[in-house]
Formats: C-alpha cells, sequence, structure tokens
C-alpha cells in the first residue's frame, strides 16, 4: 500500500486530495494543527472537516504537527517515507500577513523549506506537489492595458487573451507580504527539482474554491461571499467597482490534477492552476450568481481602497499545463461551484 503525507490535511485542497488518495487505496497521512483558526478565528476553523475525513476514510490518520516544527517534520518523514508529499498548507492571508509578518513567513516559506529537506532525505524519488498561488506574480498582471466593461475588467492586450502564463515575471512588483513568502517557497520547490533533480511541482493556484472551504473575509472568495449572501450578511468590496476578475477551480479538478502528476511526474515545474478564461468572474458577477442560487439578495458596501498588491484582472492560460496533462480538464463551472458551496453551507448551517 502506498503512503501520501497531505499538509493542510483539514483545508479545501488537503482534504480533497485525502479523499483522492484514500479512494486509490493509498494509506493517507495528513498534518494539520487548525492555524487557520488561530489565524482567522471560529470562521477559520477546520476541525468539522477532520471528523468528517476520519469518519469517512478508515485508512486516514491524523497527525497534529506544525509544519515550522522542523525536528517533528523530519521526524515523521523519516518514520513514514512517503510514496507521495502533498504540501496544502499556508498562511494564505494578505492582510494577516501584515499584521504577522514571522507567522507567515515561518509557516509559508520555512515551513515549505522543513519539508523540502526531509523529503530530500529520506525520500527523495517521490513526488512533491506545492500548493504555490497567483500572488508570485505579485501586482505585475495590473501592469497590462485593460478593458473595463460593465461588470468585468479584462485584458485588452491581446496577448494574454487565454491569461496568465508561467513565463510572467513574478519580481519588481508589490506582492503583499504574504505574496513574497510564496515566491520564496515557490522558488525552493523549482530549486530542490533542478539542483537535486527532485520530482517536485509548484502550482500556482488562482482561486480555489469548493463546497469544504472555511471560506472568511481574508481569505475565500466564493466561499465567504456565498456565505455572506446565504447569512445576510454585509459583504464588503474592496476597490476596482467590484469589477476585479478572477479566476475559480474547484477544489475537484485541483486534485484531479494532483493525482496525475503524481502518477507521471516531471522535475521542478511550475503551473498556473487555475479555472482559466471560461471560469473567471467579477465580484459583480459573482453577486449575481450568488443571488440566482439562494434567491436572496446580496447585502454589501463599497470601500474605496483596495487591498495591497491586489489583481484587478487576474485569470490562468491553461495551454501548458493542459499541454503536459492532456487528459487533464475544468470539469466544474462557476455556477456549479456556487451551488454546491451553498448546499454545503446550508447543510453545515
Amino acid at each position: 500500500m502506498k503512503t501520501g503525507l497531505v499538509t493542510g490535511s483539514s483545508g479545501l485542497i488537503g482534504s480533497e486530495v485525502v479523499a483522492r488518495l484514500a479512494n486509490d487505496g493509498w494509506r493517507v497521512v495528513g498534518i494539520d494543527n487548525n492555524m487557520r483558526a488561530d489565524f482567522f478565528g471560529p470562521g477559520g476553523d477546520t476541525r468539522w472537516n477532520q471528523a468528517r475525513l476520519l469518519e469517512s476514510y478508515p485508512r486516514f490518520e491524523h497527525v497534529e504537527v506544525d509544519i515550522r516544527d522542523r525536528a517533528g517534520v523530519k521526524a515523521l518523514v523519516a518514520a513514514l517515507r512517503p510514496d507521495a508529499i502533498i504540501h496544502c498548507a499556508a498562511q494564505p492571508s494578505h492582510d494577516l500577513a501584515a499584521a504577522r509578518p514571522f507567522d507567515d513567513f515561518d509557516t509559508n516559506a520555512v515551513g515549505t523549506l522543513n519539508l523540502l529537506e526531509a523529503a530530500r532525505q529520506h525520500c527523495g524519488e517521490s513526488p512533491f506537489v506545492h500548493m504555490s498561488t497567483n500572488k508570485v506574480y505579485g501586482d505585475a498582471p495590473n501592469d497590462i492595458a485593460l478593458t473595463e466593461f460593465g461588470t468585468r475588467w479584462d485584458y485588452a492586450d491581446p496577448a494574454y487573451v487565454a491569461g496568465i502564463a508561467e513565463d510572467f515575471r513574478i519580481d519588481q512588483s508589490k506582492h503583499s507580504i504574504f505574496g513574497a513568502s510564496k515566491v520564496a517557497a515557490d522558488v525552493m520547490v523549482q530549486e530542490y527539482g533542478r539542483y537535486f533533480g527532485m520530482p517536485t511541482c509548484a502550482l500556482r493556484g488562482g482561486c480555489l474554491t469548493g463546497p469544504s472551504h472555511s471560506g472568511v473575509e481574508l481569505h475565500g472568495f466564493l466561499s465567504y461571499l456565498v456565505r455572506a449572501n446565504a447569512e445576510g450578511k454585509l459583504y464588503r468590496i474592496f476597490g476596482y467597482l467590484g469589477k476585479q476578475v478572477r479566476d475559480n477551480i474547484h477544489s475537484h479538478d485541483v486534485g484531479e490534477f494532483i493525482v496525475r502528476f503524481i502518477a507521471k511526474p516531471r522535475v521542478g515545474e511550475v503551473y498556473n492552476l487555475g479555472g482559466g478564461k471560461d471560469n473567471s468572474v467579477s465580484i459583480l458577477e459573482a453577486f449575481k450568481i450568488a443571488e440566482q442560487v439562494s434567491g436572496k439578495p446580496m447585502v454589501s458596501e463599497y470601500v474605496d481602497q483596495h487591498r495591497a498588491g491586489d489583481h484587478i484582472c487576474y485569470y490562468s492560460d491553461l495551454a501548458k499545463i493542459k499541454a503536459h496533462y492532456p487528459g487533464w480538464e475544468i470539469t466544474k463551472s462557476v455556477g456549479v461551484t456556487m451551488q454546491e458551496i451553498f448546499e454545503a453551507q446550508a447543510v453545515r448551517g
């Protein structure tokens, strides 16, 4: 029986990967110490998802390890010698990173290095998948010429008609402290691949979403938006007239790519992993979908100040990832995804 090690196993993508591997017959060991609750309060608590995994998957084991604990990470990897490591744990918020920069960097950059070095020493031949972020590009995408439409911004430059590709620059831009720590992790994942020949990849995610997301205002775009709508909470729009655009990808489609990479790994790769142009949506457009799904109006206010390093428009060019893994594709639309999130919110209450 193969063994998979999943960090952030109670989170959105981690829990998806746990389920996929367990259903494929793997033994899955999950690392998660519920730091999301520490970062975001009760709304970010993921213990409910941990309990769901333990109840649903007999091959799943939970381990309460902090990825910042170098000795603890090394000891666990040495004992398991996993056949794959899927690193999903992170501090994911721009705003929180500015308030807690050491926690952010220690989690995102140092935690990733702890895992990489433990993997190099004890299972260097095993695929290492890292959930990076499109924020490694900083706000450089804002330099692209844009066209303003009634409900969204979009790229005016025909070179970006399909979105942002992996060769887009990552320096000389404002990333936010969070984005900078994720750049450090992203580059280290590449370097361990290229320097040591390890089968690593950094997945530069767009808005990762789905019904297992514990979305909060500071992180979790669609999940938080749907919850705000369902509960009649005030939703604050931060700048850009609510026309800022993101591509959204369901955790199912992320999990599907990860298992494909594990089956046929490559060395030191990076992929932009989002929903692409077809699954892109602005805040205003997401409002309309949420209202259609729930039958309730959005309650919102506009804050005339965008978040530092925020993208005006971003969606992923999926050409490279589809060329390397031609069987993989986006299967869940934004509308279907938001419907699933709404139904899951109703069940959890």
